[in-house]
């Protein structure tokens, strides 16, 4: 198995959820759930997470973990780069894990590092997985993919795509017509340290607000892996309480 080196990019300062990494009401603040989880893929031989502030470096390494700090920065994909330098490491594999994923499935990780050391002209990897039951995939906080006949990404977008032009639009059968783009991504050392901190941002970036666009409007490749979903990002604080819901109704009873 192709091994990596993971790294979580962090920050307090979320729009819609200030200082959710260290929110804590399972007993642990919610980036070391990320950390353990991501620390349980066979893939991966070393987990950082990367932030600029220092009360995160603080609250990673009272745990046990390992932290770098960066400069501010626009995207994850950016921190990444910066924190590339920053750590002693001689990984061709770096995977970037989602900072508010706490119940990341470390055997997603590991498929999106086997993806990616599959695809030797891909100089990154992202995942893509079908839409449960109970997902809209007309809502655009759900970023929808479409992929080429060689399964590498064709367009990401935050609208709704293909569009059924039979059905008004949307398909008749959701579950198998549309992909949805979960927020994990690899890369290969060299593309992030060399080729993306020079790429300029992009006319279709800065419409979706989607950071990888940039990578597809400067040609570069970005293979694409199916895999089963991870549960969703914490982006509110009903969607955190539910995880710690979840978490209390899974964890050992004493």
């Amino acid at each position: 198995m192709s091994q990596a080196l993971a790294i979580i990019p962090a920050r307090m300062a979320s729009t819609r959820l200030p200082g959710k990494p260290l929110l804590c009401e399972t007993g642990k603040p919610l980036i070391q759930h990320v950390v353990e989880n991501a620390q349980r893929a066979d893939s991966l031989t070393r987990v950082v997470v990367a932030t600029d502030d220092q009360v995160i470096v603080d609250a990673v390494e009272g745990f046990g973990g390992e932290a770098v700090l960066t400069g501010p920065h626009p995207n994850g994909t950016s921190r990444l780069a910066e924190a590339l330098t920053l750590i002693d490491s001689d990984h061709e594999l770096i995977v970037n894990v989602q900072g508010d994923e706490p119940e990341i499935d470390p055997q997603v990780i590991d498929a999106l590092v086997a993806g990616i050391a599959a695809d030797a002209g891909a100089p990154m990897a992202t995942l893509c997985s079908r839409f449960a039951g109970d997902e809209d995939p007309t809502n655009p906080n759900i970023v929808k993919l479409v992929r080429d006949a060689n399964g590498r990404a064709m367009y990401f977008s935050r609208s709704l795509m293909p569009f059924d032009r039979d059905h008004g639009g949307v398909s008749a059968t959701p579950q198998t017509a549309y992909w949805k783009h979960p927020g994990l991504y690899a890369y290969r050392r060299d593309f992030l340290a060399n080729v993306y901190p020079t790429l300029p941002p992009t006319p279709l970036e800065d419409i979706e607000k989607l950071e990888q666009l940039r990578i597809l409007e400067h040609g570069c490749p970005i293979a694409v892996i199916e895999a089963n979903a991870p549960e969703p990002g914490i982006d509110t604080s009903e969607q955190y309480t539910a995880f710690v819901e979840r978490y209390q109704k899974h964890s050992p009873k004493d």
